[in-house]
């Protein structure tokens, strides 16, 4: 999993012009987990994007809060259309034609 997530890691930094990754994961409700299931969260950063790096943590957990509050995931959301998440995939796949 992790040398998965490293290999997508690479190429999203330099598809997002990134100097460096954040990776989070989170394996259980106690963890933050908000999906059945454990994910890598992989996010591209920048010099200077957080006051202090390790805030990005924070932003997470707060952002976490606010959707488990205010957003019933199976109620409310928005599916992309097909052309949307197809356009996305396209782009993405370019960076692993390697």
């Amino acid at each position: 999993m992790w040398l998965t997530a490293n290999r997508i890691g690479e190429k999203l930094e330099a598809y997002f012009k990134a100097s460096s990754l954040t990776f989070a994961i989170q394996d259980g409700p106690a963890a933050g987990q908000t999906v059945p299931h454990v994910h890598i969260h992989i996010l591209p950063r920048s010099t200077g994007d957080f006051e202090k790096n390790d805030d990005i943590y924070d932003v997470i957990d707060d952002k976490e809060k606010d959707l488990a509050e205010h957003l019933n995931l199976d109620q409310e959301r928005v599916n992309r259309t097909f052309e949307e998440m197809a356009s996305e995939a396209s782009a993405l796949r370019a960076l692993f034609s390697d």
